[in-house]
């Protein structure tokens, strides 16, 4: 005993009788354990002080329990196990508006217009959230999942067991004309610069010469995926983006080997949604001229995170460095007036005018930067488009809005497919279906009549209003038959950014 008390009189913290060095916080969660008047969740008072410590650093360092993790992390993971449809609720009731081909429920016989009531021995009838409706029909691959549906208004038990169901981030990828491809990347997931790959030899095979790449909307993911992509478009080893923090020293990522489009006119369109890897994807390709950048100014996300997983299952997702573009310009914007301010700043985008007209987009401060070919580009944050085209101006009255939110609009265009599907069956392609679909008139009448039960009348809109939401009502209606590439092959036909983007590959 006298000799430990000595040895501890020492004072060496990491001797084994050493103090333990906890921090302030520690000290105080012990406190509140030891001492506290009446029960309570530790684990969501650590929580708290944990989400409280993320906010106070930079916008994109996130705390991330268990259950937001799992969701997170599935995002990006390319697929998800499940029965393989798409639903949606129209009137309280589960519908299924697309069945995965050969998928678990096209091998059980599901089919377009079925009504789910129950999965097992749980109803799916009336008040139920989206979140509830995903616990029941996803599950462990190779479950079943029991299933009572309603087909021509007969109940019926269906058995469906679960499998892989792959989720693609290339939405779309088709001939626009002969030489011209596109495609539209929705995120930068696992399997993307896969799928990337395997649309561009199909397009390549078709007479590829000139692309559009279409990345609005998409807010980013993994950068090792759209570094591998921009090796495509770029010769020999040049420096596609790098990265550097204070506590991270300096990472280059270069091109690795002969690019499959490496040559040919490349457009890329943006906007203020296209964010972090969106980001390093345009901002390569515009520092060494190798595409010509159509849209909006972007997001301005130039973070990188690291995600560092905790001991309950739970994760830190910390920023770690910044984004630089291969001239050396960081993507990230200034957020040192805090978070708020900071995530405010897309919807003061719209309250000024940037989003509508040229001249709010025109840089007149920071650093200048040359490209090869004599450009010249500016620092301090996002990519600014070289072709700017503004917001589409055609905006709705909040009537015609509610019918978008309240989703009374998907559920018509659902009901009409149901009511058509012979005639739609009659158009092999999408491209068919633009260049001869005779139906507009039809479905406008029964628009019109379907709207008039909720006393909104469309007909009150401007002419230009109205040929625009024909336009959408087309473009819904070729989703239910050919999903999201079907969709974006008739809404393009009449996209401002996209026939800007045909107009400068014909330069």
């Amino acid at each position: 005993m006298f000799l430990g008390y000595k040895l501890n009189k020492t004072g060496n913290k990491n001797s084994f009788f050493g103090k333990n060095n906890h921090t302030s916080l520690q000290e105080a969660l012990d406190i509140i354990r030891l001492k506290y008047v009446d029960s309570l969740s530790l684990d969501s008072l650590e929580s708290s002080a944990i989400k409280e410590m993320m906010y106070k650093l930079d916008p994109h360092s996130v705390y991330l329990p268990p259950v937001e993790l799992k969701q997170a992390n599935e995002e990006l993971s390319g697929g998800f196990d499940g029965i393989g449809v798409q639903y949606n609720v129209f009137s309280d009731t589960v519908n299924i508006i697309y069945v995965f081909p050969n998928g678990p429920s096209e091998k059980a016989g599901l089919k377009i217009g079925d009504k789910v009531l129950a999965v097992d021995d749980s109803t799916l009838v009336g008040k139920v959230t989206y979140t509830r409706i995903r616990e029941l029909i996803r599950g462990k691959r190779g479950s079943v999942a029991n299933l009572t549906i309603l087909r021509d208004g007969k109940p019926q038990k269906v058995a469906v067991t679960r499998g892989n169901i792959p989720v693609p981030s290339l939405e779309a990828a088709y001939m626009v004309s002969p030489g011209i491809g596109y495609m539209k990347l929705t995120k930068f997931a696992e399997n993307s610069y896969r799928e990337f790959m395997i649309a561009l030899e199909e397009l390549k095979k078709q007479g590829l010469k000139e692309l559009i790449f279409d990345l609005r909307g998409n807010g980013g993911g993994y950068m090792n995926e759209a570094v591998e992509m921009i090796d495509e478009f770029l010769s020999d080893d040049k420096l596609i983006v790098y990265t550097e923090g204070v506590n991270s020293r300096r990472e280059e990522y270069r091109g690795k080997r002969p690019g499959l489009f490496e040559t040919g006119k490349l457009v890329v369109l943006v906007d203020e949604l296209s964010a972090s890897a969106s980001e390093v994807v345009a901002g390569a390709l515009q520092d060494w001229d190798r595409a010509t950048i159509i849209g909006r100014r972007t997001f301005g996300k130039g973070l990188v995170q690291k995600q560092f997983p905790l001991s309950d299952g739970s994760a830190l997702r910390l920023t770690v460095s910044r984004y630089y573009t291969p001239l050396g310009r960081s993507i990230q914007r200034p957020y040192d007036k805090g978070k708020k301010v900071y995530m405010d700043e897309l919807w003061e985008r719209y309250n000024n005018g940037e989003v509508f007209y040229a001249d709010s987009n025109k840089v007149t401060g920071g650093k200048q930067y040359t490209t090869p070919g004599g450009r010249i580009l500016y620092g301090g944050g996002a990519i600014m488009p070289d072709v700017f085209v503004s917001l589409d101006t055609s905006a709705y009255p909040s009537f015609i809005n509610k019918l978008f939110i309240s989703g009374s609009f998907d559920s018509f265009v659902y009901q009409y497919y149901l009511a058509h599907q012979q005639q739609l069956n009659q158009y092999k392609t999408p491209a068919e279906y633009i260049q001869n679909y005779k139906g507009d008139n039809q479905i406008w009448k029964d628009f019109l009549q379907y709207t008039a039960k909720d006393s909104i009348n469309p007909a009150a809109l401007t002419p230009e209003q109205q040929k625009t939401l024909l336009h959408r009502l087309e473009a819904q209606l070729a989703r239910f038959k050919w999903r999201t590439n079907g969709f974006l092959q008739v809404l393009n036909s009449d996209d401002t950014v996209f026939q800007k983007a045909l107009e400068e590959l014909k330069k």
